[in-house]
């Protein structure tokens, strides 16, 4: 860290937090970035649906985004935040906070933007987490097109199950609902799965047969393995929300059809949290969000933070002419 105070701490350095020390930086604000090199899609191969960077590996597009962002002046350290604190505020009536890494080091600043993301809890299969963001997936439209035509198994552990193999049926027309943990599809759901050509497989799945280093088939409890080259499943999207639970805000349920699906931290439509000085972008406040779309949250909410340090800069001009 070169200096001890910044205009803006950005902690998370995806595409949320890039995207915004970016914003910032060209409009001349000192920006500091602080990530703990942890990216929610780096078991993926490539990012998808950004246009002009369709199918970039996701390091190379960070990569992309670090050297962009420096550009303009920003600063990007590696380390993982503990804890932010608001300061007492200066006699000129300026906000602050204090953020303080795991290994003890410590760094204020006037605003603060959160963009930690979230984590993707699987469901306790053997073999899922090895090969998660390879052949067992969850968004058809991140990986749905890279399995179009293929074997593609769906593990129920939930409502939304028949949901989900109803989706993933428009990218190839072999789909296998595994039952699993999930319930039992009514007679309703039962027809829908048969009149698109959705086979359904009781049991629980016991784990996954693996060749080459690749995913063959679901191995059932009763030893039976189905042949399958791809597998979905239904993570829980947990917002990475320790920072802003040090600050006091409280992480709240997402559902999906009346399921809950995750937690997220609520913000407005810019990203500011009930805190004041404090945003947040990504999917730390938007589970489903795609990386382009984090991008974009991340420059919403740099716009609001250079606004709201552009109201303080007048407001501390005009309290010093008066003087």
């Amino acid at each position: 860290m070169k200096q001890q105070r910044y205009d803006v701490v950005i902690v998370g350095g995806g595409a949320a937090g890039l995207s915004g020390a970016l914003a910032l930086g060209r409009a001349r604000r000192s920006v500091l970035v602080i990530d703990a090199g942890e990216p929610r899609n780096a078991p993926a191969s490539h990012v998808h649906n950004y246009l002009g960077r369709e199918s970039t590996p996701p390091g190379e597009l960070l990569a992309i985004g670090r050297g962009e962002a420096a550009g303009y002046g920003a600063e990007i350290v590696e380390g993982r935040v503990a804890s932010a604190e608001r300061l007492p505020e200066s006699g000129e009536g300026e906000q602050g906070f204090r953020v303080v890494t795991e290994d003890g080091r410590s760094v204020e600043a006037r605003r603060l933007l959160v963009t930690t993301g979230l984590v993707d809890e699987l469901p306790p299969v053997p073999g899922l987490a090895e090969r998660w963001g390879r052949e067992v997936l969850h968004c058809p439209y991140c990986h749905g097109h890279e399995v179009a035509d293929r074997p593609i198994g769906v593990l129920a552990t939930g409502p939304l199950a028949v949901h989900q193999a109803l989706m993933w049926r428009q990218w190839s027309d072999d789909v296998t609902l595994f039952l699993h943990t999930g319930p039992e599809p009514t007679e309703e759901e039962y027809e829908q799965l048969a009149a698109r050509g959705v086979a359904v497989v009781d049991g629980e799945v016991a784990g996954l047969e693996v060749a080459d280093d690749r995913f063959t088939g679901v191995t059932l409890a009763s030893g039976r393995v189905v042949p399958r080259e791809a597998l979905v499943v239904q993570a829980r999207f947990t917002a990475r929300s320790a920072v802003l639970e040090s600050l006091g805000l409280k992480p709240v349920a997402q559902e999906m059809g009346g399921v809950v699906i995750g937690s997220y931290i609520p913000t407005d439509p810019t990203g500011a949290t009930e805190v004041p000085g404090v945003w947040a972008a990504g999917n730390v406040t938007r589970l489903t969000e795609q990386v382009i779309g984090a991008a974009a949250a991340g420059l919403m909410a740099a716009g609001a933070v250079n606004g709201d340090l552009i109201t303080e800069d007048t407001r501390m001009a005009v309290a010093a002419r008066r003087a």
